[in-house]
């Protein structure tokens, strides 16, 4: 099983606020470890199931080569590296950070990396990121979560 890290916070800790659509909208390193030896991609979503609407998600890649460790800190989602971005729920292909309603309280925020047995997920380039989400359970081997916080107040 892989575990996953930042190191922009902690497990449970508040995510910065650079990290949100408040701040610089700037994805957070992430690294992980131990992912199964016949893996051949990773894929990443984060989802806020404390939406007022249902679970919200941020942000989805996939197609992530099975030699990457990590992915780190950025905002460009169109850096060649063969990588694929879904559409968030804002409708957005890229990193959309946490953005809780104000008043709403702490909201928590779980960012998973799946470890694939498919070097690339089969779903359109215009697809929404519940769509990846899918298919890429369909090809899981493995998973793991790290869960920051975040509130606007």
């Amino acid at each position: 099983m892989p575990f996953l890290s930042s190191s922009a916070f902690a497990n449970g800790g508040p995510i910065p606020k650079k990290h949100t659509r408040l701040g610089e909208k700037i994805a957070p390193a992430l690294s992980w470890s131990g992912a199964p030896d016949n893996v051949k991609s990773f894929a990443i979503v984060i989802e806020d199931p404390d939406a007022p609407y249902g679970t919200f998600r941020h942000w989805g890649v996939y197609n992530i080569a099975p030699t990457n460790n990590g992915l780190q800190e950025s905002s460009d989602t169109a850096n060649g590296s063969g990588l694929r971005f879904s559409d968030n729920n804002f409708g957005n292909r890229r990193y959309d950070g946490p953005e809780p309603p104000r008043g709403h309280g702490v909201h928590h925020y779980h960012f998973t990396v799946a470890a694939l047995d498919v070097p690339n997920l089969t779903v359109p380039a215009s697809a929404a990121i519940e769509a990846m989400w899918e298919e890429a359970q369909n090809q899981m081997l493995a998973k793991s979560s790290l869960m920051g916080t975040f509130q606007q107040v």
